[in-house]
C-alpha cells in the first residue's frame, strides 16, 4: 500500500526543549496508526506538525508524496484534506450542530448550503444525532459534542484523520459511545493516526502502535506485540504503570 503521510526525520524545539527528535514515520493508506506514551513524549506535538499549526525545525512531512511543509505551501489547502480532532471539543457555542458542522463545507470548500446540510445530515443520522440537529452544543452531553466534532471533520471527506485524545476529555462512561465511532471509520477504510491513553482502544483500533518517548520512536509494531510482548525495557515499564491504574 502507498503512504498517505511520510513523516521525515521531523525535528521540533520549543525554546531550546527537543520534542520531537528526528522522528520519521509512515501511514498506509486505510492503515490505522496509534501513538502511546507518557505526557510530554511529543504525541500530539506531532499531530499539530502533521496538520501545520507548527512549523518544523528540521526534517520533512509528505501527503500523498506532496511536501506539506514546505515554506510554499498553502496550510489552509492542505488542512482540507485533513481532518483534525482535538481533546476540547472546540465546537461553536452559538451555532446550532447542523451549522458548526456546515460551515467549512459552505465557506471554505464553497457547497451550497443544502448540498452542506444534506451531507452533514447524512453523518449525523450516522451517528445517532440526527435528532439533535437544532441543537446548541451545550444541550449535549460530552460523548455527544465529541462524536459532533468528529462528523465536523468527516463532512470534507479527509485524505486523512488525525484525532488527539479524543476521549482524555469524557467521563468514562461517555468514553465507549466515541471509541465505537472510532471503530466504525476503521471498518470504512479511513487512514488515521491517533494519540491516546486508552490503551484498551488502541488494542481494537490500530493496526500499528508506536510508543513515543522523549521525542522518538522507541518502540513499533502489532498492538499484540507492542502491548502483549513489548521488547524494549521502557516500554515495559509505561505499560506496567498503565496496569497499575487500571488502563489496560
Amino acid at each position: 500500500m502507498s503512504a498517505v503521510l511520510e513523516c521525515r526525520d521531523v525535528r521540533k524545539e520549543f525554546r531550546g526543549n527537543v520534542v520531537l527528535r528526528d522522528l520519521s514515520l509512515d501511514v498506509a493508506e486505510h492503515e490505522v496508526v496509534v501513538l502511546i506514551g507518557a505526557s510530554g513524549s511529543g504525541k500530539s506535538t506531532l499531530l499539530r506538525c502533521v496538520n501545520l499549526l507548527e512549523t518544523l525545525d528540521d526534517g520533512s512531512i509528505h501527503l500523498d508524496g506532496e511536501h506539506i511543509t514546505d515554506p510554499k505551501t498553502n496550510p489552509d489547502l492542505v488542512r482540507r484534506r485533513i481532518g483534525m480532532v482535538f481533546q476540547s471539543f472546540n465546537l461553536f457555542p452559538h451555532l446550532s450542530v447542523l451549522d458548526n458542522v456546515t460551515l467549512a463545507p459552505i465557506r471554505v470548500h464553497g457547497l451550497s448550503t443544502a448540498a452542506a446540510e444534506a451531507r452533514a445530515l447524512e453523518l449525523l443520522e450516522r451517528v445517532g444525532l440526527a435528532d439533535k440537529a437544532r441543537e446548541f452544543p451545550d444541550r449535549l452531553s460530552g460523548g455527544q459534542q465529541q462524536r459532533v466534532a468528529i462528523v465536523r471533520s468527516l463532512v470534507n471527506s479527509p485524505r486523512l484523520m488525525l484525532l488527539d485524545e479524543v476521549t482524555s476529555a469524557l467521563d468514562p462512561e461517555l468514553v465507549g459511545e466515541v471509541l465505537s465511532l472510532v471503530r466504525d471509520l476503521k471498518g470504512d477504510g479511513m487512514t488515521m493516526l491517533i494519540a491516546t491513553h486508552e490503551m484498551g482502544f488502541a488494542r481494537q483500533v490500530a493496526d500499528r502502535i508506536c510508543f513515543l518517548e522523549q521525542g522518538a520512536i522507541l518502540e513499533q509494531g502489532p498492538p499484540e506485540q507492542v502491548l502483549g510482548d513489548p521488547q524494549q525495557p521502557r516500554t515495559r515499564q509505561f505499560l506496567q504503570r498503565i496496569i497499575e491504574a487500571g488502563r489496560l
